[in-house]
């Protein structure tokens, strides 16, 4: 391309064709910038709280929004996937092309450990339930010395230790003391029998067992025999001792079973 006329023209000339050149390209690139960034197309964000995540993202996604999941928590009264909190807020300007950020309620609750409600009273209990997002299931009294306290923690009817992985928003049993009764019981003679039996026996007369003492090499109560109680069946003067339901039996167990020492009948002088 022959370029002669820039150097045969004057230098005036020149500068204001380099000058029209310039303004020329950046007008150009004005007007595609705004078409590359959709200058002045603005959208108004729905209110789309309460409502389902599979209802509302394609509509979204053809307005000109983009959806993130920013956040999942759970909330057992409501319903999974549905929206919770929404950013940018309802009714507000934002540009073609704008994220619009969501937490959801969460399809599978999230597992938290058990804890411990042994011994709380109840009105605790449901209060410790209630801040970790579990619920209080089927409510049984046992007879027990301590009033109003709870004696067991259950799902589905069996125990569930402190720390157990559960899920939130379970159910959760709960076993709770009636107190001290008013009639009196002869303490059962538990002397020989299994730990499971001496357990039944207690238990059929409205009795706990307390402390349990395990002998060295006993690993597990339903392998021991009761050789020591307290209260025992008698005392010193060899008379019937009594405690009300709801009082507490304390044994210890032998891994062999033992053997009741024989009393020497005392002899009558003539």
């Amino acid at each position: 391309m022959d370029f002669s006329f820039i150097t045969k023209s004057p230098l005036w000339q020149n500068i204001l064709t380099g000058v029209g050149i310039s303004f020329l390209l950046i007008g150009f690139f004005l007007l595609m910038l705004n078409v590359i960034t959709n200058h002045g197309d603005y959208l108004l964000v729905p209110d789309v709280k309460g409502k389902l995540l599979e209802d509302v993202q394609s509509n979204l996604e053809q307005k000109g929004f983009e959806v993130v999941i920013q956040d999942s928590i759970y909330v057992d009264t409501l319903p999974a996937n549905i929206i919770i909190k929404q950013f940018p807020d309802p009714e507000a300007t934002v540009k073609v092309n704008r994220v619009i950020y969501l937490t959801i309620n969460r399809t599978v609750p999230p597992t938290i450990p058990m804890p411990n409600l042994i011994g709380m009273s109840l009105r605790n209990a449901l209060s410790e339930l209630k801040s970790v997002g579990l619920k209080m299931g089927d409510t049984t009294y046992v007879a027990d010395i301590a009033k109003n306290a709870v004696r067991d923690q259950m799902i589905g009817g069996v125990s569930i230790k402190p720390g157990t992985p559960v899920r939130m928003g379970s159910a959760i049993a709960l076993m709770i003391g009636t107190g001290l009764g008013g009639s009196e019981l002869p303490v059962p003679d538990l002397f020989g029998m299994t730990f499971g039996e001496a357990k039944m026996i207690l238990e059929s007369n409205g009795i706990s067992t307390g402390n349990i003492m395990l002998d060295p090499g006993i690993t597990d109560t339903t392998a021991g025999f009761v050789y020591w109680q307290n209260p025992p069946p008698y005392d010193a003067q060899n008379n019937v001792n009594v405690l009300r339901v709801g009082q507490l039996v304390d044994v210890k167990l032998s891994i062999a079973k033992p053997e009741r020492p024989v009393v020497p009948e005392k002899s009558s002088d003539h």
